[in-house]
Formats: C-alpha cells, sequence, structure tokens
C-alpha cells in the first residue's frame, strides 16, 4: 500500500514538473514571438466640409426664471464660409478639418488617428418654431419667430466643433509597382468630446460667448485616398456623427440638445516614413532567385 502510495506521488510530482517545463517553454516561445507595436509612418492632412443637419428637440433650462421648456423640430444648417470669397480670409474661418495619424501595425493598414471638424450650426433666422414646457413659471405652448431683431438666436457659429479619436482601417484598391500611385479605401470609427462656442439669446437675453467642453459624439466615417509621388494625397470622404450636447451656458441657465450630422470633406495631406526602408515609399521590384552552389 506504502509502495503504491510513493508511485502515486511520485507520479504526480513528475507530472507537475513537466507541466511547468511545458508552460515555462510555451511563455517563453509566446514573448519570443510577441510583436511589438511600431509607428511605420504618420500621416496628416488639411481640408474643408459641408454639413447636413437632423431635427432636434432643444431643452432650455432657467430655474431662476421660472423656465424649463422644449424647442421642438428645430432645424439648423452649416455655414460653409469656402463658397464665397475663399482667398480673401483667412484659411481658419471657413468650416475646416484636420486629420493626425499614425499607422501602427507591419502591412500599414491600421492606424490610430486624431479627427477634427470645425463645422458651424446656426438655428435658421426666419424659423418658427414650437416651444413646450414651462415659461416664468406657467405653461407655456406657442411659437417662437427665430430672428435676431425678434431677440431670438441659436449659433454655434465658430463651430459645433466634433473631436474624435479613431481606429483607421486602410484597404488597398490599386498600387503601382515604383508606388508612385496609391488608390485607397479606408473606413474610421471612433469616438470623443465635442468643444462647441456658443453664442444665443432668448427673449433678449445673451450669453457670453464662449467655448466650453459640450458633451460627447462618435462618428463613422469612409473615405477614397489617391496618393501620388508617395508622398501627397488627396482624400474625399464622407461621415456620419451623433453628437449628444449638454449644460450648455445660456443666460442665467444651461441649454442641451442632440443631433445627427451628415458630411462631405475634400482633404489634401500628405504621408511621413518613419522608419528605414518602408516598404510603401520603395520600388515593389521582384527579388532575384537564390544563388545556388554549385558543387564540383
Amino acid at each position: 500500500m506504502k509502495n503504491n502510495s510513493k508511485s502515486i506521488l511520485s507520479a504526480i510530482a513528475l507530472a507537475s514538473l513537466l507541466c511547468t517545463q511545458v508552460a515555462t517553454a510555451q511563455q517563453a516561445e509566446t514573448v519570443k514571438h510577441k510583436k511589438k507595436i511600431h509607428i511605420r509612418s504618420m500621416y496628416a492632412s488639411w481640408g474643408y466640409n459641408e454639413e447636413w443637419y437632423t431635427h432636434s428637440t432643444l431643452h432650455v433650462q432657467q430655474n431662476s426664471l421660472g423656465n424649463s421648456y422644449d424647442l421642438e423640430h428645430v432645424h439648423a444648417s452649416d455655414h460653409k464660409g469656402w463658397d464665397q470669397n475663399f482667398f480673401h480670409k483667412a484659411f481658419t474661418i471657413p468650416q475646416y478639418n484636420y486629420r493626425l495619424g499614425f499607422y501602427i501595425n507591419e502591412k500599414q493598414d491600421l492606424a490610430i488617428e486624431g479627427n477634427f471638424d470645425h463645422t458651424k450650426y446656426l438655428i435658421n433666422d426666419g424659423s418658427t418654431i414650437q416651444l413646450k414646457g414651462t415659461l416664468n413659471h406657467a405653461p407655456a405652448n406657442q411659437s417662437v419667430f427665430f430672428s435676431g431683431t425678434n431677440g431670438f438666436y441659436y449659433y454655434l457659429n465658430n463651430g459645433a466643433n466634433f473631436l474624435l479619436f479613431n481606429l483607421v482601417k486602410r484597404i488597398g484598391l490599386y498600387s503601382t509597382k515604383n508606388n508612385y500611385l496609391h488608390v485607397d479605401l479606408t473606413g474610421k470609427v471612433g469616438v470623443g468630446p465635442v468643444i462647441p462656442h456658443v453664442q444665443n439669446s432668448f427673449y433678449g437675453e445673451q450669453n457670453d460667448p464662449h467655448f466650453q467642453f459640450g458633451g460627447w459624439n462618435t462618428g463613422a466615417e469612409t473615405a477614397v485616398r489617391v496618393t501620388v509621388l508617395k508622398y501627397g494625397y488627396l482624400e474625399f470622404s464622407q461621415k456620419v456623427d451623433y453628437a449628444r450636447y449638454s449644460n450648455l451656458k445660456i443666460y442665467d441657465g444651461t441649454a442641451k440638445q442632440n443631433f445627427g450630422t451628415y458630411e462631405l470633406i475634400l482633404s489634401v495631406g500628405a504621408f511621413i516614413p518613419t522608419i528605414k526602408h518602408n516598404p510603401l515609399f520603395t520600388s515593389n521590384k521582384e527579388t532575384p532567385p537564390p544563388t545556388q552552389d554549385l558543387k564540383n
């Protein structure tokens, strides 16, 4: 019986030792083959955009004034700026956008990106909007005519300002052997804050126009990118974005709203390799066959 017990204990000890050695070997192999993330190349671009916005509800809260109401089915427009006298104004006045990205894998088809759109959101002057809720401590259900001369306006005119941190996937569609021409399709998804410039007036009471952190947004983007002479590119993209704005400062209170956006964007940009002998920036020449040793 004792011999059997010793045999069993010896077998267990031997099995434990073997398992430990196998696990150690596997861990070493994993560490050996683990790939580090390196920035293989980077890119930057600048461009201009056009937007269309969904209808939304704008909620106004002014506790000290006894106001808590909704402005329903609000319709707003962008303010492109680049469509008039483009060369006679600062390049940051129109609706612009920029991108800064880093390719992080060996194939350079996966990137992380900072993505900013300076979009403008203005409730249309001349709009008649239905107000429902509490006004001056009393129930209200009435129409409001939005016009600066009437004491009503609501502008994110220095930017509704979408900032996203994106994950980017690149799909190569065409490339010449010398890499002087690339055509790629890119897809992007991300999330980030909105940083609007808030300027408004309700019943003639104006806020102090200012920039602020105003909530969050999420977006998805697809683009066709044409790269020429290896380093320069032109990109045309479309994007959908959903933004939730909250705690926007108004006179003696706050406002909040959510809306969706559809964008068209045209950009120019440049690639910069960050490693030597980057395959995206060298000619794709055929590799000669290996030399064979001649035996006598």
